[in-house]
């Protein structure tokens, strides 16, 4: 019986401990700001090295192909034609389907000549999923920066 009723005890003193343990943590959380932020008006700027939305220099391309051979899902499509007069190859097309694409970042990484860069654009959602690959032209469009947009407010979490 004394020791059915030490059991009990101490169950019921662990039992209280980790209550005690959970309405800390509450409390904790009590005293902390909000983090809420309204979207459309107010936008967090992403970090320095924030891989969003690849921009390209058709000007630069010399259709080697590296992007595709090091791509882990061979994503981006390249069309060339061969110039025998100057025996090298001449880029048509090139596009990336951004609804498949996991921004991985090898693309960018691996090109010899740098035609390839990350943007901080992450506003990417579209109601067709066709809308998502990007040919030569739109991926040469650079994004509007989120720290200039006249119709956003600086966000007060950020201190800016």
């Amino acid at each position: 019986m004394t020791n059915s009723l030490l059991s009990y005890t101490r169950q019921a003193s662990q039992a209280a401990r980790f209550i005690g343990q959970g309405f800390l943590v509450t409390l904790d959380h009590m005293n902390r700001s909000a983090i809420t932020i309204q979207y459309p008006y107010q936008k967090l700027v992403p970090s320095e090295r924030f891989r969003g939305r690849i921009h390209f220099e058709f000007d630069k391309c010399i259709a080697c192909e590296v992007c595709v051979r090091v791509c882990p899902i061979n994503l981006p499509v390249v069309h060339w034609q061969f110039q025998p007069v100057q025996k090298k190859k001449q880029l048509k097309a090139y596009s990336i389907d951004f609804g498949a694409c996991i921004f991985c970042g090898n693309c960018v990484e691996y090109c010899p000549t740098n035609c390839l860069s990350m943007t901080e654009e992450y506003e990417m959602s579209v109601y067709d999923r066709h809308e998502l690959n990007y040919d030569h032209i739109a991926l040469g469009r650079l994004p509007a920066c989120a720290e200039v947009d006249a119709m956003v407010e600086t966000s007060p979490i950020l201190g800016k």
